[in-house]
């Protein structure tokens, strides 16, 4: 992978994470999501093979539809602007989890090789993502240490579950010489 992709990578997750943010604070919410589709668009049409990035992407918006809903109906996350329903995380937060699949095999595959610091950058670098969603006014967190904990709980499971899947549904990595060659086989 190429010094320009991974550069690139992270900063159209920038973009991307700022739009959804920025917007989801106000009534043009859904500007954020359609930026983030296009960079996830974007993704898929650069992979060397998009059906496994496809893949490991529907799988985090899985998560994130479950994950985030689930905060919403236990009242630990509120959101003001983009929401389906009264019960579910708004569009551009399940949105901002098909962005953040884009990052895995590219930007952040050094984790790949340490479930630890996969379990420790999902416990801080989760809830610091909603925290700056809070400063910036998109999200809501009635109860800070409630909200926080929980956050952390549950970036420390899913982001090494989603480098397992990243594994396993890498379509950026190049096949070395001797895959390449099994595959014609």
């Amino acid at each position: 992978m190429t010094k320009t992709r991974l550069i690139a990578n992270f900063i159209l997750f920038q973009v991307g994470w700022f739009s959804c943010v920025l917007f989801g604070a106000t009534s043009l919410h859904l500007a954020g999501t359609l930026i983030a589709g296009v960079i996830v668009l974007i993704h898929l049409r650069l992979a060397v093979n998009p059906v496994p990035e496809l893949i490991l992407v529907l799988y985090a918006i899985s998560i994130g539809l479950l994950w985030d809903s689930a905060l919403v109906s236990l009242g630990v996350l509120q959101y003001e602007h983009g929401m389906i329903s009264a019960f579910m995380a708004p569009h551009w937060i399940i949105a901002m989890w098909a962005l953040f699949a884009t990052t895995i095999n590219i930007s952040l595959n050094w984790m790949k090789a340490n479930w630890l610091l996969a379990v420790l950058m999902g416990a801080i670098g989760g809830p610091l993502s909603y925290y700056a969603g809070y400063k910036l006014g998109a999200v809501q967190i009635p109860d800070m240490t409630l909200g926080m904990i929980a956050l952390a709980i549950g970036w420390a499971i899913f982001m090494p579950v989603l480098v397992w899947l990243a594994r396993r549904y890498d379509g950026v990595t190049e096949p070395s010489a001797g895959q390449a060659g099994l595959a014609a086989a």
